[in-house]
């Protein structure tokens, strides 16, 4: 009965693929063919695919299981749906008074978000205002970057600790020598020391001054002294003093003036080298979240560059490799310098852009 009602709906002029049919079939079974009223909505609940059809599928139902059988009450069929794009502007609205060229069917206002489509939005093909507004958003940014136990104790209010024998005994002479419930204290945190090594070479230049909007929001974001800022290009360049500033462009033309290589060439390897000699290794790196910034592009020797990317992951707690060209379709990491470093690296994520940073952002939360 199933395939036959189907072949006469195809007669009628409605589309009715055989995964409906069958479907209309296993209602059926369920829900029994003894009364029309289940055959008929099995029938609109499996057959019908669009809502103006409905007509035409009472018309073919009647005729096939006989005259008078359908619904118990008239089906409203839908009028057409009309979608009027709001962007926002009054200045756009119709004027008021009679519109005789208003649609006949319901009219549904939806929204698009400039800012949302801006934060997906690939940095290096952003417009001047564009840009201007994607470091708005990147100003936004709260960067964290994980915590860890402290050697410094903190008292406990919830009093499951162990026993803090000093702070018990002034608590009791301000008593008057009874101790009414001990103190107790539990681990400490903070936050692990955040290291950001930004490529400024000419290679990075799409994104580098971008990049270094992200770098200021972690300084300014953070404690003093917990985030260190390198710049990576012909040499190293610390600039986390130049960044130390609450206002983003005052901070970038700082760092800008500070760094003799902006846009110039590419030796990541030896100025990771410097960086272990005289900071990495000797304490700064260690047990630090470490967030290289660069597209792996290197003119030096690739061996060289993933021997001092491994140094630097002996030490640090956990290495994150910001690569802006991984959001490229068929990206692979042929470049020799990235390719020598990703054996060591914790994370390869994309950095290309506001929506990638944000995303970077829980990366170091977590960390």
């Amino acid at each position: 009965m199933a395939v036959a009602f189907a072949r006469v709906l195809r007669r009628a002029g409605i589309t009715v693929p055989v995964g409906a049919t069958v479907a209309f079939a296993s209602a059926l079974a369920a829900v029994g063919s003894d009364r029309a009223s289940t055959a008929y909505w099995a029938g609109r609940a499996t057959l019908l695919r669009r809502p103006e059809h409905a007509p035409v599928y009472d018309l073919a139902f009647a005729a096939f299981f006989g005259d008078g059988i359908g619904p118990s009450s008239p089906v409203e069929v839908a009028g057409p749906t009309e979608l009027h794009l709001d962007a926002g502007d009054d200045s756009e609205a119709p004027p008021d008074g009679d519109d005789d060229g208003a649609p006949a069917g319901d009219v549904q206002a939806v929204r698009w978000s400039r800012t949302e489509q801006l934060r997906h939005k690939d940095l290096a093909t952003c417009t001047p205002d564009e840009l201007a507004e994607a470091h708005r958003l990147m100003d936004a940014l709260q960067v964290r970057a994980a915590r860890r136990p402290s050697r410094r104790r903190r008292p406990d209010p919830r009093h499951r600790g162990p026993v803090d024998l000093r702070r018990t005994v002034r608590d009791t002479l301000r008593s008057g020598g009874e101790t009414v419930r001990p103190a107790t204290t539990r681990a400490g945190e903070r936050h692990r020391r955040l290291v950001v090594l930004l490529d400024v070479s000419g290679s990075m230049a799409p994104y580098a001054r971008a990049l270094a909007r992200f770098a200021h929001a972690t300084v300014a974001g953070r404690a003093r002294g917990r985030v260190e800022v390198f710049t990576l290009g012909t040499r190293l360049t610390r600039v986390t003093r130049a960044l130390a500033t609450r206002d983003p462009d005052e901070a970038l033309a700082r760092a800008g003036a500070a760094v003799p290589d902006w846009d110039g060439g590419t030796r990541l390897g030896e100025s990771l080298r410097r960086f272990n000699d005289e900071w990495g290794v000797r304490g700064m790196a260690r047990g630090a979240v470490v967030v290289v910034l660069s597209d792996g592009w290197d003119r030096g020797d690739p061996e060289a560059l993933g021997e001092q990317v491994a140094r630097l992951r002996h030490v640090a707690h956990r290495l994150v490799w910001v690569n802006p060209l991984k959001a490229s379709p068929g990206y692979a990491p042929l470049a020799r310098g990235m390719a020598a470093a990703l054996p060591h690296v914790d994370e390869l994520v994309e950095g290309h852009s506001v929506a990638s940073l944000d995303a970077l952002v829980e990366v170091l939360a977590r960390a």
